[in-house]
């Protein structure tokens, strides 16, 4: 299961809005990268990706994933804290 913490909420809002302007089918996913994960735009789910559509914004997530989408400074960096 994936949570958000209010900050990452709003982070992911406005990341979605600011990249659908220039791309309507922009998507933030996240997915396994060596021994963490990563947060990155793109235009469709991978095969098995779970869409999680929170009305605001969408967010794809690799199958197996779990955990509380966060933010850290500097630079108001999406983290997954573990579940």
């Amino acid at each position: 299961m994936i949570e958000f913490s209010d900050w990452a909420v709003d982070i992911l809002r406005r990341s979605h809005q600011a990249a659908r302007r220039f791309n309507p089918k922009a998507t933030v996913r996240v997915f396994r990268k060596g021994s963490g994960v990563e947060f990155a735009l793109v235009e469709e789910p991978e095969p098995g990706d779970r869409v999680i559509d929170r009305g605001d914004f969408t967010l794809f997530v690799e199958e197996g994933i779990t955990g509380t989408v966060d933010v850290v400074e500097p630079h108001d960096q999406l983290v997954l804290r573990p579940g």
